[in-house]
């Protein structure tokens, strides 16, 4: 064999596989559906921390964004997926579409009316984040519906590879709206994108409740949270995730940063937000050797730690190009974990489980980074923003290493025993 056909073979080895795309067309559909709607959220996302900069001009106060959001998460998360498990989840993600996108026009009017008013916008968030918290764990319990069990970790890949196009295309989109029409443009583009969720979510079948599912309430989410209590590595993909994002994530000190550091504007901060997208697309694309990985304890350990070290050299960084180059780094290496804390999570939860926790996985998720907004911010403005990264960085392999230790299961989890495991149990 010649040395290209062999480099052939490795790449498509190497790429990423469609095969859910190709034979599921309910898979298209919420792929579609979420690829739209996520442009739209991270458009916001950027806009919003923006606009409160621009009315505040503190790290501080934009930090505080992220707390507005929490305790909604927090309550959401655990009850909305105790929902999910209850109802047609494709009326629920019609539901939660719809209720999203009125909280989008109310940004909207609010930056076309120029009241500059941060308790709006903190409402906003707030209400944002709770309708989110329902319909994240919704959409993530849907996916094991839709695919086989051995197509989970392409399936993953691919949605992942989806949200982080958006993470690139979204901030990107704002950076350019807002310098050059302002804030209301951005708005209007995410009321455009949850029209768009919408129609893809009417398309998908009925997805009632999975087998063993009870009625929603507090008793429904206790024993969500008893289940994953007694599984020690599920519980430790949770843990690593909150390390590094309470630790690591560095996204509320971006404006701060960008004008003040690299002395750029709103196109520098979009590009900030979306260095971390472009090194997790990068990473995606090589879904087939991500797939091939049956210790994803062990990957989810290094590559925790591959984001502390690019996290901690990012604020050493002395260039704006150099600094994209390294959260590009770091986000290929969250990419990576998260598709494997992911595909860990789907195969130990019973289908009448898996919303609720779902849920509790978007609580940490989504969750991590806003107390990580607190944290950066908060020792921003106690010392300086590069002192708070490089600190949040070195906290974040501290944190892991100790983890690594504690738990020494977790990095001799391997995904082929576990799966016939579960199957065995009847799970």
């Amino acid at each position: 064999m010649t040395l290209a056909a062999l480099i052939g073979r490795a790449v498509r080895a190497a790429a990423s596989d469609t095969t859910p795309l190709r034979e599921s067309a309910a898979f298209r559909w919420l792929f579609t559906g979420q690829a739209v709607s996520q442009v739209g959220t991270q458009v916001t996302r950027v806009a919003v921390p923006l606009q409160v900069y621009a009315i505040t001009r503190s790290s501080l106060d934009v930090g505080l964004i992220g707390l507005a959001g929490f305790l909604p998460l927090v309550v959401c998360g655990l009850y909305g997926g105790s929902i999910a498990d209850a109802v047609d989840r494709r009326k629920l993600v019609l539901v939660t579409s719809t209720t999203a996108m009125v909280v989008s026009v109310i940004l909207l009017v609010q930056a076309v009316l120029q009241t500059n008013r941060v308790s709006v916008l903190f409402a906003c968030v707030a209400v944002q984040a709770a309708f989110a918290a329902v319909d994240s764990p919704a959409r993530r319990a849907i996916i094991p519906q839709l695919v086989p069990a051995e197509q989970l970790p392409t399936a993953n890949t691919l949605a992942y590879g989806s949200m982080q196009l958006a993470l690139i295309v979204g901030p990107l989109l704002a950076g350019m709206v807002v310098g050059a029409g302002g804030f209301g443009w951005a708005y209007a583009i995410d009321v455009a994108s949850f029209v768009g969720a919408f129609c893809t979510a009417v398309r998908l079948p009925s997805l009632p409740p999975g087998a063993g599912a009870r009625r929603a309430g507090l008793a429904s989410v206790v024993e969500g949270l008893r289940f994953l209590a007694a599984r020690p590595v599920v519980l430790m993909t949770f843990v690593a995730d909150l390390i590094a994002m309470i630790f690591g994530a560095p996204t509320a000190l971006f404006p701060a940063l960008a004008y003040g550091q690299y002395g750029g504007g709103a196109e520098t901060v979009g590009l900030l937000y979306a260095a971390f997208a472009v090194g997790a697309v990068a990473a995606t694309l090589l879904g087939g050797a991500i797939g091939r990985v049956h210790r994803h304890g062990l990957g989810v350990m290094l590559s925790i730690a591959a984001w502390g070290v690019a996290i901690t050299l990012f604020g050493l960084a002395s260039t704006l190009w150099l600094g994209l180059l390294l959260l590009a780094l770091a986000g290929a290496a969250d990419a990576v974990s998260a598709v494997y804390r992911s595909t860990i999570l789907q195969v130990a939860t019973p289908p009448g489980l898996q919303g609720r926790l779902q849920g509790v996985f978007i609580v940490v998720v989504a969750g991590g980074p806003r107390l990580g907004d607190l944290e950066s911010g908060a020792v921003a403005a106690a010392f300086t923003p590069r002192m708070s990264v490089v600190s949040g960085g070195l906290a974040c392999l501290a944190g892991i290493g100790l983890l690594a230790l504690a738990v020494p299961a977790f990095l001799r989890y391997d995904a082929r025993t576990a799966a016939a495991r579960h199957a065995a149990a009847g799970e």
